[in-house]
């Protein structure tokens, strides 16, 4: 199976808002306009990289990766991966597996010295996913709704 994993571009927006609306957010994604200005947006972070991996010329897969730098850790940075999403026909065919071994080898060229991602306490299939690739469980996520 030949794939290929990219930094995204402004032309693959919608592609991506596709691979949200069927594998991450139920249906409701931004407009392409709106979802266009971020990712305009996101390309002005320092090391903020959004990704899509090809099969037979077709996006069939996403995700993001922040590269932070810290003052902590003797300066060394760490790296969070986000809105991971792979077509649900393209799932259990290895390119998630892909995409997180690209996310990891991409942290580790960047120095850092750990890579996290969170993921929806519901989403147990993904969590043994994550957990498949030496993902550990580590500590606590809090959040608090702001709107």
């Amino acid at each position: 199976m030949e794939i290929n994993i990219r930094q995204a571009t402004l032309n693959d927006v919608k592609d991506i808002l596709h691979i949200y609306a069927e594998s991450l957010d139920n249906g409701k994604v931004l407009s392409l306009e709106k979802a266009q200005r971020i990712f305009l947006k996101q390309q002005q972070y320092p090391d903020y990289k959004v990704f899509v991996t090809e099969f037979e010329q077709q996006i069939v897969g996403t995700f993001a990766v922040l590269i932070m730098e810290n003052m902590a850790h003797m300066g060394t940075p760490s790296a969070v991966v986000e809105d991971v999403g792979v077509l649900p026909t393209m799932q259990s065919k290895g390119i998630g597996k892909l995409m997180m071994e690209f996310a990891m080898d991409y942290a580790r060229e960047k120095g850092c010295y750990k890579m996290n991602l969170s993921s929806n306490i519901r989403r147990e299939k993904a969590h043994q996913f994550y957990e498949s690739l030496g993902f550990q469980k580590h500590g606590f996520s809090f959040l608090i709704p702001l709107t």
